[in-house]
C-alpha cells in the first residue's frame, strides 16, 4: 500500500529559486513544511519558509543532516549535481528519482532516451572533436546548432552554425565552454512554433497532462506563454500522448515538462525535458483547477492528483530585470495577476517575476 505523507511532514527542495518558492507556498496550503537546500543565503524560496540549509551540493555532512530532517526530496531545477540526489536517495525518497535527473540534465542522454522510447526528436550527434564537427555538419547541412550537453539554458551554451561559420573557431570556443560534458550537434528545425506540455505522474501511476501551451522567446529567453497553444486538435492529442508516454517510460514520480517543436506539416519533435515545474506552466497558478506546483506536491506526497483543467485562456508574461518594478508601478488590470519572486538584484535577463492575463472564455 502506498504511503501518503501526513500533514506536518517536511518536503525537502534542492534549489532556492522561484520554482522552489512557489512549490513551498503550494505545500504550505496542503499542511506541509518545506526545507530548502541551496548554496546561497536569502534565496527566493527561503523567504517563504523558516527551514533552510545553506551549503554546497557536494557537502556530504550537510546532505546527511538534510536527509534526516525531511520526509521526501524534490528539485526545483535540474542542474543539481547528480551525486547530491544519489546521496540523498540512500536515506530518503527522492522524487523524481535520481535517474530521471541524470537523463534530463544532459542533452545527449535526453535525446537517446526519447529515441529508445520511440519519440521523434531533431537529428543529433555527439561531438567530441573538430573532425566530428566537420563530418556531422557536412551530413546535417547548414544551418545547424552546436550545444553544450549540460548546463545550457535560456540560449546559453549554444552556437548557431550558419553558412559562413568557421567550424574550427566554433569548436575551439565550444570545447572550452563544454568540458568535460561534451557537445551535441542538432539539425536545424524550421518549426512553426514551440509548445510545451507538463505531465504529472503519481505514486500509483496515475498521469495527468496540462493543455499544450505556446512559447514565444526573445533573445533565447521565454518572453510569453499563450494558453492554449494555437495548434490543431490532432497536434494537441499527439503532444499529450507523447508526454504521458515519456512519463511512464522514465518512471516519473512528480512533474515532467516537455518542450516540443511543431513543424509546418504538424510533426511533433521533442526538444528538451525538465523534471520539475516549468516557466511555461506558471499560468496554472491563476487559470487552472490545480497549479503545477500543487500538482508536484500531490505527486511526491502520494496524494491523488488534481484536475489539470484550465479555467480560462491566458497569456503569461515574464518580467526580466527592471521590468518587474515597472510592472508593479503600472499594474491596474483587474484580469491580470502579478507574481514577484523576491529577488533583491535586478539584472538584465534575470527573471524577477511574471504576470498572467486571464482571458474569459
Amino acid at each position: 500500500m502506498l504511503k501518503t505523507l501526513p500533514p506536518g511532514a517536511t518536503i525537502g527542495i534542492l534549489g532556492g529559486g522561484q520554482l522552489g518558492r512557489m512549490t513551498a507556498l503550494a505545500a504550505a496550503r496542503l499542511g506541509y513544511r518545506c526545507h530548502i537546500y541551496c548554496p546561497e543565503a536569502g534565496a527566493p524560496a527561503s523567504q517563504v519558509t523558516s527551514l533552510t540549509t545553506i551549503a554546497d551540493y557536494s557537502d556530504q555532512a550537510a546532505l546527511a543532516d538534510f536527509a534526516a530532517a525531511v520526509d521526501v526530496v524534490t528539485y526545483e531545477f535540474e542542474n543539481v549535481p547528480f551525486v547530491a540526489a544519489e546521496t540523498l536517495a540512500r536515506h530518503v525518497p527522492v522524487r523524481p528519482g535520481p535517474e530521471v535527473l541524470r537523463i534530463c540534465q544532459n542533452r545527449l542522454r535526453e535525446k537517446d532516451f526519447c529515441r529508445e522510447a520511440g519519440v521523434p526528436t531533431a537529428r543529433f550527434a555527439p561531438i567530441g572533436s573538430a573532425r566530428d564537427l566537420h563530418e556531422r555538419v557536412a551530413e546535417f547541412g547548414r544551418p545547424c546548432v552546436l550545444k553544450t550537453a549540460e548546463l545550457g539554458y535560456d540560449g546559453k551554451g549554444q552556437i548557431a552554425i550558419g553558412r559562413d561559420t568557421d567550424l574550427d573557431a566554433a569548436w575551439a570556443r565550444a570545447a572550452e565552454a563544454a568540458a568535460p560534458a561534451g557537445m551535441i550537434l542538432e539539425e536545424f528545425v524550421d518549426f512553426r512554433l514551440e509548445i510545451s506540455v507538463i505531465v504529472a505522474r503519481g505514486l500509483d501511476g496515475t498521469r495527468r497532462t496540462y493543455v499544450p501551451v505556446e512559447n514565444q522567446h526573445k533573445h533565447h529567453i521565454l518572453d510569453q506563454t499563450i494558453v492554449p497553444a494555437r495548434v490543431s486538435e490532432k497536434v494537441t492529442d499527439k503532444a499529450k500522448g507523447i508526454a504521458r508516454h515519456l512519463a511512464e517510460k522514465i518512471g516519473l514520480a512528480g512533474l515532467l515538462a516537455i518542450e516540443m517543436f511543431i513543424t509546418a506539416d504538424e510533426r511533433v519533435l521533442v526538444n528538451e525535458l525538465a523534471p520539475r515545474p516549468h516557466n511555461s506552466g506558471h499560468w496554472t497558478l491563476d487559470a487552472a483547477v490545480t497549479s503545477q506546483f500543487e500538482q508536484l506536491v500531490r505527486a511526491i506526497a502520494g496524494l491523488p492528483l488534481g484536475a489539470p483543467d484550465r479555467l480560462a485562456d491566458a497569456v503569461m508574461k515574464n518580467l526580466l530585470g527592471d521590468e518587474a518594478a515597472a510592472a508593479l508601478a503600472a499594474w491596474s488590470d483587474p484580469n491580470e495577476k502579478l507574481h514577484l519572486y523576491g529577488k533583491s538584484e535586478a539584472r538584465p535577463g534575470r527573471k524577477m517575476g511574471h504576470t498572467t492575463k486571464l482571458i474569459r472564455r
